[in-house]
């Protein structure tokens, strides 16, 4: 298992650019797809954006041109850079990783807090 550890979260004003980080306890090099996902109150958690060690990315639509998702696989780290946060994007960010086989981890999820 990988441990996952969130930052970069709070409160932050409509229009804002927070960047979140995701720390891994293992090389990333040696995870193939990384993500984020979110869960607002009283929804369920939703899928936001990965990447995969071949460099390619996706986002979901109600993020795309607006969210930057990118691994640094020499610190361990995956980011996920917000622009033009809206309210709706008030969510516990949570960090995702899948090692293949059914080895997937979660971080402990951050809160991001946008007032308007």
């Amino acid at each position: 298992q990988v441990q996952l550890v969130e930052s970069g979260g709070g409160l932050v004003q409509a229009g804002g650019s927070p960047r979140l980080s995701c720390s891994a306890s293992k090389r990333l090099a040696g995870i193939n797809t990384m993500g984020w996902y979110r869960q607002a109150p009283g929804k369920q958690r939703e899928w936001v954006a990965a990447t995969t060690n071949s460099g390619s990315t996706n986002y979901a639509e109600s993020v795309k041109g607006r969210f930057t998702v990118s691994r640094d696989n020499a610190k361990n780290t995956m980011y996920l850079e917000m622009n033009s946060l809206k309210p709706e994007d008030t969510a516990v960010y949570y960090c995702n990783s899948n090692m293949g086989g059914g080895q997937v981890s979660w971080g402990q999820g951050t809160q991001v807090t946008v007032s308007s």
